[in-house]
């Protein structure tokens, strides 16, 4: 498998995980803020292709979601990678070998979908990024839709998200720069869908894949020290926690 879709797939979300570059290594600290409940009739679940490109490769991802579920596929290298967030576990499953891994997610993570239950489990970026201290910069008009043009500056690079200017806060394009590497990464949300009728089994693995399953405590204790499954967990906050 070639390592530049992989390396795209990490730079990409270190520099977006919540916190920062290292927030999945950050184990300790203040609890998360509470999350606004829901307003009626908000949508539950959503569907984007997003597609990253820059000087690592190029990815592309069909994202679905239902609650805190989440279904997310790509190919990387030739190898279609499917990661899965589904109650106590995070799965990332290769499946052209019908292998993978079950990781259980970390006390943290699962405190955070019983606090944020209405908070999309991607696509939010801008949130994020505002949370980060980012500033808004400008107005735009992006595919006839009005757009927030949000900017961070900070000790791991330049960060611009475009958001739609209403209650969904959509991301339609990321621009991040890394300020060790000069790495320069772009992504696009197209095709945002929302209240999609997905079943609870389209966010459960295939029962023929052959999974191990992985306590937390020792997936970081292995992590440590070398990859863990067929690719990087690309939803850190999922499996860590914000």
């Amino acid at each position: 498998m070639s390592l530049r879709p992989l390396a795209c797939l990490l730079l990409l979300s270190l520099l977006l995980a919540p916190g920062g570059a290292h927030a999945q290594e950050r184990r300790s600290g203040g609890k998360a803020k509470p999350a606004a409940s829901a307003k009626k009739g908000a949508p539950t679940s959503w569907y984007a292709l997003r597609i990253t490109r820059g000087d690592t490769g190029v990815i592309v991802a069909n994202l679905w979601s239902a609650g805190r579920n989440l279904r997310a596929q790509a190919v990387l290298g030739g190898v279609p990678i499917l990661q899965l967030v589904s109650g106590e576990w995070y799965y990332v499953i290769d499946e052209l070998r019908q292998v993978g891994v079950a990781v259980r997610r970390s006390p943290k993570a699962l405190e955070a979908d019983r606090s944020a239950s209405a908070r999309r489990p991607f696509g939010n970026e801008a949130a994020d990024l505002l949370k980060r201290g980012a500033e808004q910069v400008r107005e735009e008009e992006v595919g006839g839709r009005k757009a927030r043009v949000l900017r961070l500056t900070d000790r791991l690079g330049r960060h611009e998200v475009w958001v739609t200017d209403d209650e969904s806060q959509l991301p339609i394009r990321i621009d991040s720069i890394d300020r060790e590497t000069g790495a320069h990464i772009v992504s696009d949300y197209v095709d945002w869908l929302s209240q999609l009728q997905l079943p609870d089994s389209f966010f459960e693995p295939d029962p023929r894949v052959q999974l191990e399953r992985i306590e937390y405590e020792e997936y970081l204790r292995r992590a440590s020290k070398q990859p863990v499954g067929p690719a990087p967990v690309l939803f850190a906050d999922l499996l860590h926690g914000p």
